[in-house]
């Protein structure tokens, strides 16, 4: 047997703990692992023909994966490639017809008949697919067409739907926690009003879970559009009643104003989004304006996702690494490992594709206040998913 296993998306922390999870459990049983390098770009840019294919593909045994999961990122490097939506100038040369040269800049090339040959070429009897649910929606396109694939869920915005954890979510957690914490030292010091943005395009499960760790006094999430007016206020308020004279919120980066829009810029990318983040700023000079007063703003981004993983992360790694090739060795592919209350488990692979994790507004966060609500704790899972 002859498996092959990528990462596709952001980085984040837990996908070597991973790799090297599949690995190891795949060389007891006597199972080759091919490790396909940046995503889906690596099926999309091997070239049957060529002799050296070491830019798209690597082997991976227990000797080059041995000290990988002692740190954050992906040794198989990542991309936002998706083969279904190619544009013309990314075609790979030794694939351009004459035909390719007259289409327009906005024109997109299924090129999945190509990656099926490759996975054939290889000589792959399974795939084992490490991301988002973007990078996973052509796990379910490949799948449909009859290839053998367990996908394992990875994103720190835990937004994949289908399963209550993603890996790299605990890490992403944990860093924003230490940074809010850091930033009082700022804020204290001049008697500032902080904003702290954070990664979450259509979950604020990252703002909302590091606010009440962090005990920030407001938190923006995508979910719930809020005033700017109003969210000005409750921060005046709070910074008074501090001690130290200064108050911190976070916000999602994929939030908005009351009647506003999502901040983006730059070109849509493969799988149609364009690049988040700026409301923390523009929230930042309303503030500055409305109050008169200075604010700090401090756009934490890659950061959340860097470095090695947290203990947990590397517990959910290593278990769904596990899970996901136990259920190759039994033949059950079309899956997707996931975690529901507590426990390890699976799910149809199109599940991801049938909704959009979002925080439980009505559970977990106080809609009027811009904070967090965790009133009733019993029976809730450990995470507040």
């Amino acid at each position: 047997m002859r498996i092959g296993i990528l990462t596709g998306g952001g980085d984040v922390p837990g996908l070597n703990p991973c790799i090297k999870g599949v690995v190891y459990r795949a060389v007891e049983r006597g199972v080759e692992v091919v490790g396909i390098k940046r995503g889906w770009a690596g099926l999309l840019k091997y070239d049957p023909s060529a002799a050296d294919h070491s830019e798209c593909i690597m082997p991976l045994n227990r000797q080059n994966t041995r000290i990988i999961d002692r740190t954050g990122g992906t040794v198989l490097h990542t991309s936002r490639t998706n083969p279904a939506r190619v544009p013309p100038s990314e075609v790979p040369e030794f694939l351009r017809s004459s035909d390719h040269k007259d289409l327009p800049k906005d024109e997109r090339l299924d090129l999945t008949w190509h990656v099926l040959k490759v996975i054939d070429h290889i000589g792959l009897d399974a795939l084992i697919t490490i991301g988002g649910d973007d990078t996973q929606s052509y796990a379910v396109r490949l799948h449909r067409e009859g290839v053998p694939v367990v996908a394992i869920p990875k994103t720190m915005d835990n937004d994949v739907f289908g399963t209550d954890y993603c890996i790299g979510f605990s890490t992403a957690v944990t860093r924003s926690v230490g940074f809010i914490t850091s930033l009082r030292t700022v804020a204290g010091s001049h008697e500032r009003i902080a904003i702290v943005e954070l990664f979450g395009r259509n979950s604020g499960e990252t703002s909302l879970v590091s606010a009440y760790l962090a005990g920030v006094d407001r938190a923006v999430i995508s979910e719930v559009p809020f005033n700017p007016e109003k969210l000005a206020e409750f921060l005046a308020e709070d910074k008074r009643a501090n001690p130290s004279n200064y108050a911190i919120m976070t916000i999602s980066e994929g939030a908005q104003m009351v009647g506003g829009t999502i901040i983006e810029s730059g070109p849509e990318d493969a799988f149609g989004h364009r690049k988040l983040g700026g409301i923390g700023i523009e929230t930042s000079e309303y503030i500055k304006r409305r109050l008169k007063t200075h604010t700090v703003y401090q756009q934490v981004a890659y950061l959340m996702r860097s470095g090695e993983p947290d203990a947990l992360d590397r517990m959910v790694a290593f278990s769904y690494a596990n899970l996901a090739a136990d259920l190759l060795f039994r033949k059950e592919s079309g899956k997707m490992v996931a975690l529901k209350e507590g426990k390890y488990t699976t799910v149809p692979i199109e599940t991801l594709t049938m909704g959009v994790k979002r925080v439980d507004v009505n559970e977990l966060y106080d809609t009027e206040r811009y904070r967090p609500k965790i009133a009733n704790m019993l029976g809730k899972p450990m995470f507040l998913y």
